[in-house]
């Protein structure tokens, strides 16, 4: 957020109601956006009010695009520290235990070390996440800091290496390639297909990546695990006895930790059946 402030002509923080995604919704097609009314609750909208520093933001920043519940990528790291980089599918096949970032390199003209602390360290937003709460933790979970440090190099692509006239403009186009197979997503829709239509998804979607594990499953033979994996939803199975733990850590953090999360639902009643 320094780093919008200091873009701005005027770097005043706003002094208008602030805009927030509301935890009383629970559909993400009906996200309710309230005043917030001093409580500190509650998720802003992208770089919206930048002068409220700490608070859990969705993406997109575009205030003409459609809202979302989806984090932005801070808020997202900062629960790794906890939850590990496995989601809750690769967590039943892979212990977390040692699945979780040790340092994050920024280059040194966007990194702001009062900035890193509030976000990420335990003297910062954390600073409410007892030691206590994290040592109950259970399954392989702990909480994890990772280090951030600086680079002066300067990645080829970014905003910073652009001369002249140029201008840098996002790509909606995106590769993915494994030696098994490829796929090029536009809009992040297979090419080809139509945007909505369920057939244009790639095959790292929740879908995709559920009938993995579904298949791994099988091949490991262990009855429980078969079982959670072959839940009716994809709901029933984040839902299962198995990801408890993982549950628990999330829902430590965020009551502790990041209070403004809003939880996001409505998005996982899909089947495998459904292609």
């Amino acid at each position: 957020m320094e780093l919008v402030m200091d873009r701005q002509d005027d770097a005043t923080p706003w002094t208008s109601p602030e805009a927030i995604v509301s935890s009383t919704s629970n559909d993400r097609d009906d996200i309710e956006v309230a005043e917030q009314e001093g409580t500190g609750m509650g998720a802003l909208r992208g770089r919206s009010h930048f002068g409220n520093l700490g608070a859990v933001r969705c993406k997109p920043s575009r205030p003409d695009a459609p809202p979302t519940l989806s984090k932005s990528c801070t808020d997202k790291l900062t629960l790794t520290q906890a939850t590990s980089i496995l989601s809750s599918l690769p967590s039943l096949l892979i212990s977390p235990q040692n699945a979780y970032i040790h340092t994050l390199i920024l280059p040194h003209s966007q990194l702001v070390p009062s900035a890193i602390s509030r976000a990420f360290s335990r003297s910062g937003r954390l600073q409410n996440l007892s030691t206590e709460t994290s040592s109950q933790w259970t399954g392989g979970y702990a909480f994890h800091g990772f280090q951030v440090q600086g680079t002066q190099r300067e990645f080829a692509s970014s905003r910073r290496m652009v001369r002249g006239a140029e201008k840098a403009v996002p790509s909606n186009m995106s590769a993915v390639w494994t030696p098994g197979w490829q796929e090029t997503l536009i809009g992040g829709v297979l090419q080809g297909r139509k945007q909505f239509d369920v057939r244009g998804a790639s095959l790292v979607c929740k879908m995709g990546l559920w009938r993995a594990a579904v298949n791994v499953a099988a091949l490991v033979g262990v009855p429980l695990l078969v079982e959670t994996m072959g839940k009716r939803s994809y709901r029933d199975v984040k839902e299962a006895e198995l990801l408890a733990a993982r549950r628990r850590v999330k829902e430590d953090v965020r009551r502790e930790g990041l209070p403004g999360w809003v939880k996001n639902t409505g998005d996982d009643e899909f089947d495998l059946e459904s292609i």
